[in-house]
């Protein structure tokens, strides 16, 4: 096993994840088989009990990990599907030691930060690096690890400790380095400042490890001279210097490493240079330039609680983006703070109350997003309730979906006190109600989680067809209350139709209104599934009844149609079914360059 390590400093924010997984991209294309693991030096067990403001959306997988962000750009860049266990946390690592002191594994030894800590991380590194995650057998052949936050920060101390150990045990030529620093211009001289990385190295290699490549993020490339002070002051090679210079969208960074030979560097630090083959990212380029061309663009309205930050739903960012880029469209996202929907919100500053409602008004579809707490639950229900009336295109992603419910029981039954009994216990007709299984004295890892089985009950519907008529889909959960099963045939009754359940019958997954064009609620989250050039089937769905291109989307018998699973040819995004029923192939995969419009204030 070979272990690349990147590693961050100066600041926070430079890009580590997604320098990793372009190096993990660019080794894939390489011939190599990669994973990946991400080390989280805070002190929580994993994210799930964090909020997303404090730290991104909290990534699920299939095995039900709560997990950080950068593994979904790990699963997305490399199409692999990872495990809880290539996330390390610090509490993982303590919890762990811990369990073993109680159990007398240390034989009465005083057990301190090094060995028992140290020896820990590297045990966990080895176990989780031999996970085959591309289902294939056996072990990859490269992982690669990406180490959060800083060099400096005192809570990555230990782990990078335990890496110098680790580097010093796996030897030379199984081990390689790519430090990604900061080199920045001041607007008064205009020049490229390379101190900030000289100190940031020097720090590093006071702590034991020496950097084989450095990844410079900066405004503009690199001057040759620039490049000649750094390589003499961090003892670092000239060419085993790259330039991650600011890009349209992130899908050119593993262009730009393999444009400045990251990969024979990196290869070379490996021994592996006589095995791989030169990398072939002829697709990747193509897909690129198509998202670059684009200029139609498709207007979604996202209607949320934590848009003050967007990474809050970087998945759903990233699942919209590859489903508009199958279509031949550009994204514009419109963040609409759903309280600012509220009645309260006109009564206290009608300027923004406005501006949200123009917002949503003038999309072209409308997506409610997953959330908690019964903040901007009304202003989710205005939102569905305006989609369903005016016949905009409409999709619910688990508290969307169970909005939507509440919202038809409220509307069409009449029941004016329906409501979840997340929002209001004491309420007479319960349209979501907490799962049985669910343990409301524990917050982590206690609900339902990771990959589950819907099967369709209406095989005809919008859903199944999209899904390539498959007659069931595995997704991903995130989730404690779920539609009312007593509930059901009312509501069926009056025109809503429950397309999609568990194996029991009894647990509603994928809602739909057969009399909207596109009116879709789903309790599972389709977009942690949606890859390069294989975009969720339901938000192609969202972007193809949003730009008119439903019906070509679908053809009468439900499957899709020819002229959208073609995929990508002569440099043309179109969509393209799986016969395995989890979702389309498109062009694209996750890109940055959103468009938005950033209207009202956010809290």
């Amino acid at each position: 096993m070979k272990y690349v390590l990147v590693t961050g400093g100066v600041v926070s924010g430079l890009g580590k994840g997604v320098t990793a997984s372009s190096i993990g991209l660019l080794l894939k294309s390489c011939g190599l088989r990669v994973t990946s693991i991400k080390i989280d030096p805070y002190l929580n067990t994993d994210a799930g009990t964090m909020s997303p403001f404090e730290h991104g959306e909290v990534f699920v997988l299939d095995d039900g990990g709560e997990v950080d962000l950068d593994l979904g750009n790990y699963e997305r860049f490399l199409d692999i599907t990872l495990t809880r266990e290539n996330n390390i946390t610090t509490g993982k690592i303590y919890q762990s030691v811990i369990n073993k002191e109680r159990k007398g594994d240390y034989l009465g030894k005083t057990v301190q930060v090094v060995p028992h800590i140290t020896d820990a991380i590297q045990e966990w590194i080895e176990r989780a690096a031999m996970i085959p995650v591309d289902g294939k057998e056996g072990p990859a052949d490269i992982c690669v690890i990406e180490l959060g936050g800083t060099i400096g920060d005192i809570e990555s101390m230990p782990f990078i400790e335990a890496l110098g150990q680790f580097s010093y045990r796996v030897g030379p030529g199984n081990f390689c380095l790519v430090h990604v620093s900061l080199v920045p211009v001041l607007n008064v001289v205009g020049e490229q400042k390379t101190k900030p990385t000289q100190h940031s190295v020097r720090g590093l290699r006071g702590l034991g490890l020496t950097p084989n490549i450095l990844a410079c993020r900066s405004t503009k490339p690199l001057d040759d001279n620039v490049k000649g002070k750094l390589s003499q002051f961090c003892h670092v090679r000239e060419e085993n210097i790259v330039t991650l210079y600011d890009v349209p969208n992130i899908w050119h960074i593993p262009l730009l490493l393999r444009d400045q030979k990251a990969h024979e560097a990196i290869l070379k630090g490996l021994n592996l240079l006589g095995i791989a083959r030169e990398p072939d990212l002829t697709e990747w380029t193509a897909r690129t330039k198509v998202y670059d061309m684009l200029h139609d663009p498709v207007k979604i309205a996202m209607v949320g609680k934590y848009v003050g930050l967007k990474d809050s739903y970087l998945s759903v960012l990233k699942a919209l983006l590859h489903a508009s880029v199958g279509c031949r469209r550009k994204l514009v996202v419109e963040w609409v703070e759903a309280s600012h929907l509220e009645d309260n919100t006109d009564k206290e500053d009608p300027d923004i109350y406005r501006a949200a409602w123009n917002s949503l008004k003038g999309a072209d579809g409308i997506l409610v997003p997953g959330g908690f707490g019964d903040r901007g639950v009304q202003g989710k229900i205005l939102a569905a309730k305006y989609a369903r009336e005016s016949k905009v295109p409409f999709l619910g992603i688990c508290l969307g979906m169970q909005i939507a419910v509440i919202e038809f029981a409220c509307s069409v039954l009449g029941l004016h006190d329906a409501n979840s009994t997340e929002f209001d216990p004491k309420t007479t007709n319960p349209c979501v109600i907490f799962m049985p299984e669910g343990s409301k004295t524990h917050m982590g890892g206690t609900m339902r989680l990771g990959s589950r089985r819907t099967y369709f009950k209406v095989p005809d519907c919008k859903s199944a067809q999209l899904y390539g008529d498959a007659t069931f889909v595995d997704e991903r959960h995130r989730h404690r209350y779920e539609v009312n099963p007593d509930m059901i045939s009312e509501l069926e009754a009056a025109g809503l139709s429950f397309v999609g359940r568990d194996e029991s019958g009894r647990r509603m997954e994928i809602v739909e209104l057969p009399s909207h064009p596109y009116f879709i609620g789903v309790q599972f989250h389709p977009e942690f599934k949606s890859r390069p050039g294989k975009p969720s089937a339901l938000f192609s769905g969202l972007i193809a009844a949003s730009c008119g291109q439903l019906d070509l989307l679908l053809n009468k018998s439900g499957h899709v149609s020819k002229a959208m699973a073609n995929g990508l040819s002569n440099g043309k995004a179109t969509c393209k079914a799986r016969k395995n029923g989890n979702y389309y192939k498109s062009s694209n995969g996750s890109l940055n360059g959103v468009n938005s419009n950033g209207n009202g204030v956010h809290h």
